[in-house]
């Protein structure tokens, strides 16, 4: 069953166009100052990393950013010490008005709107490798993407859980001159805090207990492929220089060690969090962030693109039961329901309507089919416990024995068992953790 978009490739919009905007200090230090976005994107503070630098030590280093949307201009503040004030009013996201007046610190700024538009180029395509999408916002990704992956840039991704920024870190890799070489994935999340340094630089034997043997970190397992450093704001404060010296010099020293190894590798880095705002907080170093923040890809939640949620269901739907369409009754459920756990939730959501609904979800493995004499069987329910934990409990059981049968078919690999049946690593990452599995590249089987 194809899952392609109807609209033709030649009727789509070939660029995105929103109305332009300038920035200009009206009082306060540094008044006269003035800033004219060329990107939708702009962001102001004290720090050298933005776009517009005030000189008033009363503002933030990543004070706010101000957004051309098609809904119009979006102010967020980044977490600042003082506020972001409009009209009196503080704000911590909300859209202004050309003319609005922006208070930050002893800091007045001026919204103005300007003649030319801020153009951003929108693919035709409503896809990119694994990666599925019709609207603008992820079409405007996609059209940067081929750029992205044939360099070699570090590339920060950022967006709330379960967007997609695992499987995007993967189709960079998959479209680079480096996709011969390994894939790594490190996720600062899930390793403790005590390991991280030895996972992502490896050690040499003695160097702390249980160090049996010599072992290379992530960074030298990547070696002529790309390292994927997932939930970096997760990243201890004090591992963070050592890292950045990684970055800077290209080259790791093991724990325990005196050598420095060489390092050819491409670094994709991964967040739920706004940086800028941990820079702020003191919780991320803003030389790290600098030297991350080469090229920044800001993966949309699906709720700020709901027009994606069709594209996306049918496409879930189809790896499940290709033969049979989606039920435009649960179809028309999907597009109700606000997805806080984005396209991670949505699959899930596909895979429970096909489990509960949908007999072809047996054909799926051996594991999971019913004996001869069980499959109309009932006195096993018991009807005094409610209907939805008895369905919840269903529902784990068959995903428990999917996962145990998906890591008997693919001899525990992770990497391997994610491609097979196309699911987003750190979601099989999180259903091993909570059914108790360990795959072969989470430290045994």
């Amino acid at each position: 069953m194809s899952a392609k978009s109807t609209l033709p490739l030649h009727s789509r919009a070939k660029e995105l166009r929103l109305d332009g905007f300038s920035l200009t200090v009206i009082e306060g230090p540094g008044a006269g100052a003035s800033f004219r976005a060329e990107m939708r994107e702009v962001s102001v503070g004290t720090a050298q990393g933005n776009d517009l630098v005030l000189p008033d030590p009363t503002v933030s280093r990543h004070h706010f950013s101000l957004s051309a949307t098609p809904e119009g201009y979006l102010l967020k503040d980044l977490g600042s010490s003082n506020g972001t004030w409009v009209s009196g009013m503080r704000v911590l996201a909300g859209y202004v008005e050309p003319g609005a007046r922006v208070r930050v610190g002893r800091t007045t700024l001026l919204v103005d709107q300007v003649n030319e538009d801020i153009c951003e180029a929108l693919s035709p395509e409503d896809g990119f490798g694994p990666l599925l999408g019709q609207s603008s916002a992820m079409r405007r990704i996609f059209a940067a993407l081929p750029r992205v992956a044939h360099s070699d840039s570090t590339v920060l991704l950022e967006g709330e859980t379960g967007t997609g920024k695992g499987v995007l870190a993967a189709a960079i890799h998959e479209a680079s001159p480096r996709a011969a070489g390994p894939f790594v994935v490190l996720d600062c999340a899930a390793i403790a805090p005590t390991l991280i340094e030895s996972e992502l630089f490896g050690h040499v034997k003695g160097s702390f207990t249980g160090a049996q043997a010599d072992r290379a970190g992530a960074f030298e397992q990547a070696k002529g492929g790309t390292i994927f450093i997932d939930e970096i704001g997760e990243l201890p404060l004090d591992m963070q220089p050592k890292l950045l010296r990684a970055l800077e010099e290209r080259s790791v020293k093991r724990v325990g060690g005196n050598q420095r190894v060489k390092l050819d590798v491409r670094v994709i880095a991964a967040t739920n969090r706004d940086l800028r705002t941990e820079v702020n907080r003191n919780a991320f170093r803003a030389d790290l962030f600098y030297r991350l923040n080469v090229v920044r890809i800001h993966v949309p939640p699906l709720r700020e693109r709901t027009g994606d949620i069709e594209r996306l269901a049918r496409h879930f739907h189809a790896e499940l039961v290709p033969d049979n369409p989606l039920p435009d009754d649960l179809l028309e459920s999907l597009r109700r329901q606000s997805w806080p756990g984005n396209v991670r939730e949505l699959r899930a959501a596909i895979e429970r309507a096909v489990l509960f609904n949908d007999p072809a979800i047996l054909a799926l493995g051996n594991d999971v089919e019913l004996a001869p004499g069980d499959k109309d069987r009932d006195d096993d329910i018991d009807l005094e416990v409610p209907f939805r934990v008895c369905k919840q409990k269903a529902s784990d059981q068959w995903e428990r024995r999917y996962v145990r049968a998906l890591l008997r078919a693919t001899h525990d690999n992770i990497s391997e068992a994610s491609r097979r049946v196309k699911m987003d690593r750190s979601h099989l990452r999180s259903l091993l953790r909570k059914y108790g599995f360990r795959g072969a590249d989470e430290g045994g089987a």
